[in-house]
């Protein structure tokens, strides 16, 4: 079977039936007629799954977005071995100088520097002296930088998510498999001590043959989504004015998706998805802002909670869930089910046979946490 013709057929399948549904970040309240159309006829290009790029004896990278998320990316790229950071981009200079400093004080040339208007990212990804563009802007630049850095040549690593839209996914599937660069979402919860626990154990067979997953964003972002980290009317309180859906899947489902080997013997084969009511981020506004003001005056439409089931084409399900707007403590639910045994989070236990009745946590699990 044609692994290309398949996955778009799986996005044509689940786009045109479920409303609200979500895939690999993207929040589907409807999907347009000629998206449709276009993932059924495309012609795909030389696969990039399994790309090995040439090797690069030091990589070059451009660092373009220097907020919360930007900033610690450069200290992390500077405890890399052969990693050079050869351009800084962002609109605030006191951020590029930030960055800049970081470089001095860890004995690094300074880097070149963009910024000087809204779109000068783009003189960035065309600078002969790069060769990864790492992108930790807001979530509507992700896609665009991350395609226009590949056609550019350079490879593109985006935080998350990766795409927003429908048309975003197929753009940067296309561009990469054209431009024949890697294109990584940095979803950093595959990489967790748990996480990479419950990876070797479904990976040795100490779970049996993998059966279910649950997975989930549950994290209470009322304020920071409503006050959007000193920009109230930005990017954060859009998506919850004017989306529905799971506008955040990828830190649950990343996970798991990997303990099944998704795209490594297994496929995502078809998916529905319902969410609750919106109340909770209504309910936080009108209690936190006063009549006049615009945060409390806004439209809601995100529902407070969204739940997609997905069944593999090997048979397997999974429950997916998003909630950034309910009173609760977060939680991935990050659980792995198989006909042995079970691991779950938050907290970290696991239950194997033939003492599968009872969950092993707390310092019991330290046989499990082996290197």
């Amino acid at each position: 079977m044609n692994t290309e013709t398949t996955r778009r057929e799986f996005l044509k399948i689940s786009g045109s039936a479920v409303a609200g549904s979500t895939l690999a970040g993207v929040a589907i309240p409807h999907v347009h007629a000629a998206v449709i159309a276009a993932a059924g006829s495309r012609t795909a290009g030389a696969s990039v799954m399994g790309l090995r790029a040439p090797k690069l004896d030091r990589v070059r990278v451009g660092s373009v977005g220097l907020g919360n998320r930007g900033l610690p990316a450069i200290r992390r790229l500077l405890a890399i071995e052969g990693v050079e950071i050869t351009a800084l981009c962002d609109l605030r200079a006191e951020r590029v100088a930030a960055a800049q400093k970081m470089l001095a004080d860890a004995n690094r040339p300074a880097a070149k520097e963009f910024g000087k208007t809204e779109d000068d990212w783009k003189r960035m990804c065309a600078d002969g002296n790069i060769d990864l563009v790492y992108n930790a802007t807001p979530r509507p630049l992700h896609a665009p930088i991350a395609i226009f850095a590949m056609k550019q040549g350079k490879h593109a690593a985006s935080e998350v998510p990766a795409a927003r839209t429908l048309e975003e996914c197929w753009q940067l599937v296309d561009t990469a498999e054209a431009t024949q660069r890697h294109c990584m979402m940095l979803e950093n919860c595959r990489y967790g001590e748990t996480d990479l626990m419950f990876l070797r154990m479904c990976r040795e067979g100490v779970l049996g043959e993998l059966m279910h997953a649950d997975a989930a964003y549950i994290h209470d972002t009322r304020e920071l989504n409503v006050s959007g980290a000193g920009h109230p009317a930005g990017w954060r309180l859009d998506d919850f004015r004017r989306r529905n859906g799971n506008v955040y899947p990828t830190h649950g489902l990343g996970p798991v998706a990997q303990y099944m080997g998704i795209n490594r013997g297994d496929r995502f084969d078809y998916m529905v998805s319902m969410r609750s009511n919106e109340r909770a981020m209504t309910l936080w506004a009108e209690s936190h802002y006063p009549p006049e003001d615009p945060r409390r005056k806004a439209t809601y439409t995100l529902g407070d909670m969204n739940t997609s089931l997905i069944r593999t084409v090997k048979g397997r399900t999974i429950m997916l869930q998003n909630d950034m707007n309910s009173p609760r403590p977060y939680s991935r639910l990050n659980l792995i089910s198989g006909t042995k045994g079970c691991c779950a989070d938050y907290p970290p236990r696991v239950a194997v046979e033939p003492k599968s009745h009872n969950w092993i946590e707390g310092d019991a699990l330290k046989d499990y946490y082996r290197k």
